[in-house]
């Protein structure tokens, strides 16, 4: 899937993790009560150069695979082959998570 779509410059194409379906006290959200996931999963780095015209490949702190921590309301959110993805600058995250 990460193959069907190349994000440009310092952007990753990210897909959030799962939500919880209920709380810890066995109680079940429907989706309109719950929060988008902030953990996430790296599918694609960038490509290009940045506004120095650096490669960005050579700059990237997170890789492919990594899970990681992104901000709640960063991005934006695409349709790639029937799974909701994201695309986010790398500043809009916040941690790798291990």
């Amino acid at each position: 899937m990460a193959n069907a779509l190349t994000p440009l410059g310092r952007r990753v194409l990210v897909k959030r993790s799962t939500s919880e379906e209920k709380t810890a006290g066995g109680i079940f959200l429907p989706d309109t009560a719950k929060e988008k996931p902030q953990e996430a999963e790296v599918l694609a780095l960038g490509i290009g150069k940045d506004d120095e015209g650096k490669d960005v490949s050579t700059l990237f702190t997170v890789k492919v695979g990594n899970k990681v921590l992104i901000s709640k309301y960063g991005g934006t959110e695409v349709k790639l082959d029937g799974e909701d993805v994201l695309i986010i600058n790398e500043t809009d995250i916040l941690g790798i998570l291990a």
